[in-house]
This record gives structure tokens, C-alpha cells and sequence, in this order.
């Protein structure tokens, strides 16, 4: 509900008189009605005005020029936010309106026609004005621009959304289940809806007392005909002036008679677009037939900005497709990058690995040979020594002994020994010959079986029982 003052200033917007005390006594006398004062008024003022209205729905909005009263962005300063009343027959231009702000954003309803809209703006006026990229956050939580702290929201967006199911709800229960398909929500939410379902929005604002009201509601709102072809074509949104929403939206499209209906659609910078508007009772066909030229008149801005949104949308899933596709071409690629370089870290691996084992077995090689040289250069100093130790070989005589030694390779070696030299002399001429490469080895003689190991190496000959001559078998140890 509003209070006296709210009427008194809304009052004054729609009457257009300055003076508060002479507006008082006029809403007084009418018992602080405002439809019924504002009717005795526009009656005494405007009778002309309101005949034509009442006779012709073509004169409830045209002005001058026979045009729709649509909207215009042509010439708009952005700081000013002003609305022109349709201007009569009678070519008497109505008073300046006020600014609104709704929520925390300010709106101008500006009267023009529909054809500046598509010669002035074009086809992207819709999307370049930023209507369409805007979040319905901007719309209820930025803050009031050019720092002006006068804008305030209208109500909370949960409160709005109440205030427009209440009013549903109301309407359904004076005028039954027929009627447009008002949404249950703020008028910026609804205008939103509209936005980016591309249609207008239907705006009713809803009387409960005037006279008017429930026989325009009955026959014209809720006729089947105007109902199909109102939810076909527009998003529909209502509220009461009783409630704090629909009271503000009538002094924003100053709304002077009722019943009263508009269409609207979001413009640049933030403000709503009127582009029909119809005050007074209006039968089904005058209803129908203004909305149908408005749809019409209307249809190619809005499959403009249709077509618009969709080749921009087609535009984001081709570059979401591209930068998918580059994606996976960049995986794939980066995955053949990393598989090659494992590639070539696995080989650089085993190459390194196979010159480790190659110099590995090189220095081995190399270690063996060396040491294979220095065994031998041991033998061969081994063999030299052994051969100087023993001396000369004696001539035959009967103190020397015949010694013959067989090697495990068939080989035979003879030599003459005194008979008082030891068994070890037999083992150093053993070693000084090139004949055997075993290290262990033992002297033995068959018949009879004798093995002349290290006790017997101090032993002569001649006390080993090997003189005058003895035939010896190298047995090389297991």
C-alpha cells in the first residue's frame, strides 16, 4: 500500500500542477482516490483528448505524425532520463514526465517510433547496447550511477517476486485460470526474461478499485484470443498499483488512465523502451489488433537480435570446437613430444649402458691381458731362475743320475742330475721348462708307485732310490 504522499507526488507527476496544497485538496475531495481524481481531472482538462481516446485505439497512442508511440535511442542523452506523453490530436503537448530509477538502475521511457529503432540503432542496437551481455547482477546489485545517491531499489528482489505472485494469485481468484501468463517476479527479473527469450514484455498494471477494471479484465485481458496470442508473442508481466512495485512502474510510464497495458523491451544504457502503450477500457479486437501491429513492427529488430545471439553463440561453440580441438592437438602432440623424448632418453640409456659394459669389458680385457703378460713375464723370470739355480748339466759319470720326466701332454724331457742333488732340483727343472702350465703339479714313478711330494723334497736322489737313472711321471694336481 502506498502512503498519502506517494499519491500526492504521483498525483502531481501525472497532473502536471506544482502546488501541494491545491493537489491535496483535489485528493482530499475525492476521498484520497487517486483513479478517481485523477479522472475528475484529465476530464475537465482533456475532454477532447480523452473522447479520442475512448473512440479510436489508434488515438489512445498515436501522436501527431499517426505513428506507434515506440521507442527511439536516437538523440538520447545518457544523463537525462525523460519521458514525452503522446502528444493529442489536438497537436497540445502534454507536460515533461519525471525520471525513475527502478531497483538500483534508472530507466527513461522515451516516446518515438518504431522506425527510428530500426533505421537509428539497427539490428545490433538491442545487443550493442549492452542488454543482452548484462547480468541480471548488474541489473539489482550495482551501484547508483554518476555517484548519485538518490537511487535506491524499489523493494528487494525476494519482496518484488512476493508482490508478483500475490498479484496472480489475486487476479486468478477475481477472473479465474484464463488470462496472459503473468511470471511470478520482479519487473527486471521479466524484463530480463523477455530479453533473452527475444520477446517484448506485455505490462499490465492492474487497478483494483477504478470501474474499468473488471470489465476490461473479463472481455478484453482475458479473452481467449488476446491470452494465446499474448503468451505466443510477449512475456507478460502485471502488478497491482496498490503494491509498492506496480505503483512505481505507473509513475515511470505514467500511467494517467486505466486499465492500463504497455509494451516495453529493454534499451541501451540501462533503460526500458516504451513502445505501446494503452490507457482506458479497450474491447478484445482494439487489444488484439494494437498488439498484433506492435509484434509486427516489432519483428525484425527482434529476429535481428536473435540471429544476433545466435551467430554469436554459433561463433563461441566454433571457437570452443577450435579450442578443443587445438587442445587435443596440442595433447597429441605434446604426448608424441614426451614419447619421443622417452624414446630418446631409452636409447641414450642403452647406448650409455652398452659403452659402459664395452669399456667395462675393454679395461677387462685390457686387466686380464696385463695381467696374462705379467703371469707369463712371472713364468718366464720363473723359469730363468729355476734354470740358473740348477746349474750345468754334468757330464756321465757314476755319481750322476739319468732323470727322465713325462708331461701329462706326452712330452719327454731328459736331463742328467748328480746323484746328491735333492728332489727339489727335479721340481726346479720341471718349472724351467716351457711344458706345463699348471701350477700344482707332483712327480711320481710308477713301478713301484711312488709320489715324491713336498716331505721328499730335501731327499738326493741317491737316498730317494732314483739313482743311477729313474723315469718320472708330472701329475698335475685336481
Amino acid at each position: 500500500m502506498v502512503d498519502s504522499a506517494d499519491k500526492l507526488a504521483y498525483f502531481q507527476a501525472i497532473t502536471g500542477l506544482d502546488d501541494p496544497d491545491l493537489c491535496t485538496e483535489i485528493l482530499a475531495a475525492h476521498g484520497w482516490d487517486l483513479e478517481l481524481a485523477i479522472s475528475a481531472f484529465t476530464t475537465s482538462n482533456s475532454a477532447s483528448t480523452n473522447i479520442q481516446y475512448n473512440n479510436n485505439d489508434d488515438h489512445n497512442i498515436a501522436g501527431s505524425s499517426g505513428q506507434p508511440n515506440l521507442v527511439s535511442w536516437e538523440g538520447v542523452d545518457q544523463s537525462e532520463l525523460t519521458q514525452r506523453e503522446p502528444e493529442a490530436v489536438s497537436d497540445v503537448a502534454a507536460p515533461p514526465g519525471l525520471a525513475w530509477k527502478l531497483i538500483t538502475l534508472p530507466f527513461s521511457v522515451i516516446s518515438g517510433s518504431l522506425g527510428l529503432i530500426s533505421g537509428a540503432i539497427g539490428i545490433g542496437m538491442w545487443v550493442a547496447g549492452g542488454v543482452l551481455s548484462h547480468s541480471l547482477g548488474l541489473f539489482g546489485l550495482g551501484p547508483a550511477r554518476n555517484g548519485d545517491a538518490s537511487s535506491s531499489p524499489l523493494v528487494p528482489l525476494s519482496a518484488a517476486a512476493s508482490e508478483a505472485a500475490d498479484f496472480v494469485a489475486r487476479f486468478e481468484r477475481d477472473f479465474g485460470m484464463i488470462h496472459p501468463n503473468f511470471v511470478c517476479e520482479g519487473f527486471m527479473d521479466a524484463l530480463q526474461r523477455s530479453r533473452q527469450e527475444f520477446k517484448l514484455l506485455f505490462v499490465y498494471l492492474h487497478s483494483p478499485d477504478h470501474p474499468d477494471t473488471p470489465l476490461f479484465c473479463e472481455r478484453s485481458l482475458c479473452s481467449g484470443v488476446v491470452v494465446s496470442f499474448i503468451n505466443e508473442n510477449f512475456v507478460s508481466w502485471g502488478g497491482s498499483i496498490r503494491a509498492s512495485e506496480g505503483f512505481k512502474m505507473s509513475n515511470s510510464l505514467k500511467a494517467s488512465r486505466f486499465p492500463f497495458c504497455a509494451v516495453v523491451m529493454a534499451a541501451a544504457n540501462q533503460r526500458i523502451a516504451l513502445l505501446q502503450q494503452l490507457e482506458g477500457p479497450q474491447s478484445p479486437e482494439q487489444l488484439l489488433t494494437v498488439l498484433q501491429r506492435v509484434a509486427e513492427e516489432s519483428a525484425p529488430v527482434l529476429v535481428s537480435a536473435r540471429l544476433d545471439a545466435e551467430e554469436r553463440r554459433n561463433n563461441m561453440r566454433l571457437r570452443e570446437e577450435q579450442d578443443a580441438a587445438y587442445r587435443t592437438a596440442l595433447e597429441a602432440d605434446q604426448a608424441r613430444e614426451r614419447q619421443r623424448k622417452e624414446e630418446q632418453e631409452r636409447l641414450e640409456r642403452e647406448a650409455a649402458e652398452a659403452e659402459r659394459k664395452r669399456k667395462e669389458e675393454e679395461e677387462a680385457r685390457e686387466r686380464a691381458a696385463r695381467e696374462a703378460a705379467e703371469k707369463e713375464a712371472a713364468l718366464a723370470r720363473r723359469r730363468q731362475e729355476k734354470a740358473m739355480s740348477l746349474g750345468d748339466e754334468p757330464e756321465k759319470a757314476p755319481n750322476v743320475t739319468q732323470v727322465l720326466v713325462r708331461f701329462p701332454t706326452g712330452e719327454r724331457k731328459e736331463r742328467r742330475f748328480y746323484s746328491t742333488a735333492t728332489i727339489q732340483s727335479l721340481y726346479d727343472y720341471v718349472d724351467s721348462l716351457d711344458c706345463l702350465n699348471a701350477e700344482g703339479y707332483r712327480l711320481v714313478s710308477n713301478f713301484p708307485r711312488v709320489v715324491y711330494g713336498p716331505e721328499k723334497h730335501s731327499m738326493s736322489l741317491k737316498e730317494a732310490g732314483l739313482h743311477p737313472q729313474a723315469s718320472l711321471f708330472v701329475e698335475v694336481d685336481s
